[in-house]
């Protein structure tokens, strides 16, 4: 296994990691600047939203949120903090645990994430979807699928413990907000 994962990449191995890498990188700024001409929001506080409307009760504990929108405990800090002074989210210690608060989408936050879905969902389209055939749609589904479960299943002790840490900061994070 070790002489395997020591093994350089091939052409063909090398040419897919690009494409993704490369891929990814301009479809995400090319949605980030749309975002951020037409609704005045990044692309980062969009995903909040939508993870926060997609979640029971429209709320998520802030240690699940960061994993969700693959930012630091810090940097989801700051968003949070961002969004709450817009009035697009709130944040509610639970009363069970004190270690756990949640970030809770506002009725602005969904009207918000409702106005700037259009935008969002154009450019989806237009600079991923309009360039793939159902085939290649089906067979990214798969790939990447393949990829993220074996990543979740590599990582979900992990990510319990991550979650418990990172409750307990921002849990910090939270009082300190309140004071």
């Amino acid at each position: 296994m070790a002489d395997q994962a020591l093994r350089p990449l091939d052409e063909r191995e090398m040419g897919a990691w690009r494409a993704l890498i490369r891929g990814h990188n301009r479809v995400m700024r090319r949605l980030e600047a749309e975002l951020e001409a037409e609704q005045g929001l990044s692309l980062p506080a969009y995903e909040v939203l939508v993870h926060l409307s997609e979640a029971p009760d429209e709320r998520l504990r802030m240690s699940e949120l960061a994993m969700n929108v693959v930012l630091s405990p810090s940097g989801l800090t700051r968003l949070v903090d961002k969004l709450a002074r817009e009035g697009l989210v709130c944040r509610h210690r639970c009363e069970a645990d004190a270690r756990v608060v949640y970030a809770v989408l506002t009725p602005e936050g969904r009207a918000r994430l409702d106005a700037a879905y259009p935008t969002h969902l154009r450019g989806v389209r237009e600079h991923f979807f309009d360039h793939l055939s159902g085939e290649q749609c089906e067979f990214i589904a798969q790939a990447l699928g393949a990829v993220d479960n074996a990543s979740n299943a590599a990582c979900a002790a992990a990510v319990a413990a991550e979650c418990d840490a990172v409750d307990g900061e921002l849990a910090g994070d939270f009082a300190a907000d309140a004071s």
